[in-house]
């Protein structure tokens, strides 16, 4: 017991220490609607290391993606962010540096240093023909830019930074081009023979419908009562598993015929392969819908893959004169109406050369009757899944328990994209199509637009047509390798014309039409006038190596003036006359031509010389009997030849 006065101290209980608090920052969400499906982006900054660098670029990420209304979410920002916060975590701990204390508005940590090296990097990683390195340092900078225009306490260096153009210029990737000729038909006939089997398959699974009932009262064993569960909507794995025996083989054969055949690889085909058989006999799914994508694209000149993916049933009306699509080119912030007519017109009640009931109408294989034959087969989809306003409705057999959904198709699924269908299709004699790669469903584009172009030619203006500019055209289209040889046969019909008119062969006559050449008639067999034939025999229009029809119409002289390149020119002038007696001029010609052979270089002299003794060849083949004789003048009369002084001088010193 305590005495008076005594004050015993007092034993506390001590308070718990407050718990230390997480250093993580907020995850940064972006949802939107993209073709009916929810599509989350986030950005997490408690995963590096630099969080708080993260979570400011994340800002602004959300910032110019509200802003902007940027379509996919801003990927390319939230990309740029999530590499570059990557490399500066791993590059300032190698310099021993805290990444904690990056920041935008700090000057601790240079970051317009960790930029430029990171740009190095990317150098590094995509190749210096990418285009990537370019597109992330900008998306970059621009977030960096847009944060510098608010926040007054980013360094000054920083800002210069994101005002600066990045460090390399973008690579200049190769284009893509169009798919040859003989590619273009045999995809459209592997599209065609591909919906023509769509539609006997689906045919055949609606009759067998129509005889099925309740499997509770019909019994399991039975097809049509299969058929019947999967159009109610009920079907699933575990409903296979419960009413089927656990042994494919036990299987009525109608059943297990509907089995894909195994190849020996992976696992034997069963329930999972038997749900989505059951599916693709009443609905179409993502592969047979590619059929008709592919028959689309090629058909229609003016409309995007993005384009015809996203259309929607109200965008289309059947009117009398064809189809009337709206397009929308988000892209390009356009929306536009085109009018796609019927090509031909089938008799009342008859359908085209498929089994199928479902078309009626105008042509088979146009726009209209793709469209139609599209609509009917996807029917039934419509009803059993409700509410899907997208053309393209594909079902597809859920991954988690088997069920049945009905979605806008993507065709960027597993064994779902444009290769994979390529590589499912056969030829007329059964063996794979060979598809030159890469398998890209905007060269189909690509080779509707060259088509067009061989088709209507014309100036680019004209090709380009009205969904997109000119230079669009010239940029992304006209480079193609059959533009180019359009291009080609062009310049060289227009080549081979002038090189007709200006560089044709000379005439040679003989010492019979010499002697008779002021005759009429054998002047105009030679092309020559009454005229002409008389000054030539009295030897007026000798050139000093052959004669000319008129000194004033040369090729090489425009404008009515007196030839000033004869006789260097001569051989290659379609004035040119020749008469035998100027034979061995013209035999010294080529012995001079074979002396420069030997002074020049081979591309000089080719350039020069080359097409004149080709010319001087071919005369000497018509007179070669003449040749012998010619020689022979030559050394008695010591015949000489006559060139300018230019031409000796320039080509002999």
């Amino acid at each position: 017991m305590a005495r008076r006065g005594e004050r015993k101290a007092r034993t506390r209980a001590s308070a718990p220490a407050p718990k230390p608090q997480p250093s993580k920052i907020g995850v940064r969400v972006w949802v939107e609607e993209y073709r009916g499906r929810s599509k989350t982006h986030s950005i997490d900054p408690s995963v590096y290391q630099c969080r708080l660098l993260v979570g400011q670029l994340a800002d602004e990420w959300l910032k110019i993606t509200r802003a902007s209304s940027l379509s996919g979410g801003g990927t390319g920002y939230s990309t740029a962010v999530r590499l570059f916060a990557t490399f500066a975590d791993q590059y300032l701990a190698g310099l021993g540096l805290n990444p904690e204390d990056a920041r935008l508005d700090g000057q601790s940590i240079d970051l317009v240093e960790v930029i430029y090296q990171w740009e190095g990097a990317l150098r590094q990683k995509y190749g210096l023909q990418s285009k990537q390195p370019y597109n992330h340092v900008r998306s970059l900078l621009t977030l960096i830019g847009q944060r510098a225009g608010a926040d007054p306490k980013v360094p000054g260096n920083l800002r210069k930074r994101a005002q600066a153009p990045a460090s390399y210029r973008p690579g200049r990737g190769r284009p893509l081009d169009e798919f040859s000729n003989a590619e273009r038909i045999a995809l459209r006939d592997a599209a065609r023979a591909a919906v023509r089997k769509t539609e006997d398959r689906l045919v055949r699974g609606r009759e067998l419908l129509g005889a099925g009932t309740d499997p509770a009262l019909g019994g399991w064993r039975d097809l049509p009562n299969l058929l019947w569960v999967t159009r109610t909507g009920l079907l699933n794995s575990q409903v296979l598993t419960d009413n089927l025996p656990k042994n494919p083989r036990w299987w009525p054969l109608e059943v297990r015929e509907l089995l894909p055949e195994w190849t020996g690889e992976g696992q034997r085909p069963g329930i999972r392969a038997l749900g989505r058989a059951l599916g693709r006999m009443l609905f179409p799914d993502e592969l047979d819908l590619q059929a008709f994508r592919v028959l689309l694209l090629l058909g229609m000149t003016d409309i995007t893959p993005e384009e015809l993916h996203d259309l929607h049933l109200s965008d289309m009306e059947f009117t009398d004169g064809g189809l009337r699509l709206v397009q929308q080119k988000k892209r390009a912030m356009r929306i536009r109406a085109d009018l796609h007519r019927e090509t031909e017109t089938l008799p009342e009640g008859k359908s085209d050369d498929s089994k199928g009931p479902f078309f009626a109408g105008g042509g088979a294989w146009d726009v209209p009757g793709l469209m139609r034959r599209l609509l009917a087969a996807t029917e039934l989809t419509r009803d059993a899944f409700d509410g899907e306003p997208w053309l393209f409705l594909a079902v597809e057999r859920r991954y988690e328990d088997g069920r049945l959904e009905a979605n806008l198709a993507r065709f960027n699924g597993r064994e779902r994209r444009f290769t994979h269908w390529i590589a499912d299709q056969r030829d007329g004699q059964g063996r794979p199509l060979e598809i030159s790669q890469p398998h890209d469903v905007r060269r189909l584009r690509k080779t509707t637009k060259v088509t067009r172009a061989v088709a209507l030619g014309g100036t680019v203006t004209d090709l380009a047509g009205d969904d997109h500019h000119v230079e669009v055209y010239r940029g992304h289209y006209a480079q193609g390798t059959t533009a180019h040889i359009m291009a080609g046969r062009a310049v060289n019909r227009a080549q081979s014309w002038v090189f007709q008119r200006t560089l044709a062969a000379p005439v040679l006559v003989d010492e019979d039409a010499e002697s008779r050449l002021e005759e009429p008639h054998v002047a105009e067999d030679l092309g020559l006038n009454p005229g002409q034939a008389a000054a030539m025999r009295a030897g007026e229009l000798d050139m000093g190596l052959v004669n000319c029809r008129d000194p004033y119409d040369s090729p090489h002289t425009p404008g009515n003036k007196l030839c000033h390149v004869a006789p260097a020119m001569c051989m290659l002038c379609r004035n040119a006359v020749i008469f035998t007696s100027q034979l061995p001029r013209l035999l010294l010609l080529a012995d001079h031509i074979e002396r420069m052979r030997a002074a020049l270089p081979p591309p000089r002299w080719q350039a020069v010389w080359g097409a004149q003794a080709g010319a001087l060849k071919e005369v000497f083949a018509e007179c070669a009997d003449r040749l012998p004789a010619a020689r022979q003048e030559i050394t008695e009369l010591g015949v000489r030849l006559d060139l300018p002084l230019g031409q000796r001088t320039e080509y002999g010193r």
